[in-house]
């Protein structure tokens, strides 16, 4: 039986705890996919802390560490100056507050581009430190040797094509992919490539709905939609995108609830108690021992 861990309220300390049923297996999120069809879709959704992942996971069959942490969590202009200390320190998190999905962490830009050997050395590490299942990566045909390449060497890897984050410099934006024949041809190319290279499955992103129907068919591996079709074998979102944690919501995003407001709601009354000197009151008091 693996291990997560739990939150002692009490001391806000994360104790070992046994986990109620083992952790779902590449092999398994792999075979939803039987002859060009998924029976059940497969869900994902991002996790970034340890108190995230167990509210998500029980619900979840993975749970992406996603490099969407440097806007969501850091508040930077992209994922680009995402680094592999914040993914391994996230990753980890998220990997003590799960016990049921199958963890993957993004490789960040910059980690895995160069050779693949420097996408092993980076990928390894977060392997190890995390203890995630396998990783991310961007990029169709250009990454299928990589891919194959750590796959080759014990590391399962997602793939990711369409509209690539990490490539927002050369895209000149996060406009929806797969308008032009060219563009969409290559689209599928890429995922075609990156299914023999090995990859258990892949992420696609941001593309007009045929297109990410046609890469379903052509692929053996399950695709995971975001911004792509129902058709899909599966779909992911960012959770704080879900919840409403942001008042932008992009066209591919359905808002299941608006977490932002309780929480601005909840503040403002805290802060109106403070003020009023209303709180703490008696029961958040330590009072003198009665003699």
């Amino acid at each position: 039986m693996s291990t997560t861990f739990e939150l002692d309220t009490s001391t806000s300390r994360a104790n070992p705890t046994p986990a109620p049923m083992k952790r779902l297996t590449v092999p398994v999120i792999r075979g939803r996919k039987q002859d060009g069809v998924t029976a059940e879709p497969i869900v994902m959704l991002t996790a970034y802390t340890a108190r995230q992942a167990q509210l998500l996971d029980e619900h979840c069959d993975l749970l992406l560490v996603g490099d969407s942490l440097g806007q969501v969590v850091y508040g930077l202009p992209s994922s680009v100056p995402v680094t592999l200390d914040m993914m391994a320190a996230h990753g980890a998190a998220v990997v003590r507050g799960s016990y049921h999905s199958v963890v993957i962490v993004d490789m960040p830009f910059g980690a895995y581009e160069q050779s693949p050997e420097q996408a092993f050395a980076s990928a390894s590490r977060l392997l190890k430190e995390t203890g995630c299942a396998g990783v991310k990566l961007e990029g169709g045909e250009a990454m299928a040797e990589t891919v194959t390449f750590l796959v080759r060497r014990g590391i399962p890897v997602i793939g990711h094509v369409g509209l690539t984050p990490q490539a927002v410099n050369v895209l000149g934006g996060y406009n929806s992919r797969g308008r032009s024949e060219e563009e969409a041809k290559k689209i599928v190319a890429d995922a075609i490539a990156l299914d023999k290279a090995g990859a258990f499955a892949i992420v696609v992103e941001g593309v007009v709905e045929p297109i990410a129907v046609e890469v379903t068919k052509a692929v053996a591996c399950p695709t995971i939609g975001i911004g792509g079709s129902s058709q899909c074998d599966g779909q992911v979102l960012v959770t704080e995108d879900m919840v409403g944690m942001f008042e932008r919501v992009p066209r591919f995003v359905k808002r299941y609830a608006e977490v932002a407001d309780i929480i601005s709601d909840a503040a403002a009354r805290y802060a109106g108690e403070v003020r009023a000197r209303s709180f703490p009151g008696i029961e958040q008091t330590y009072q003198p021992k009665k003699s």
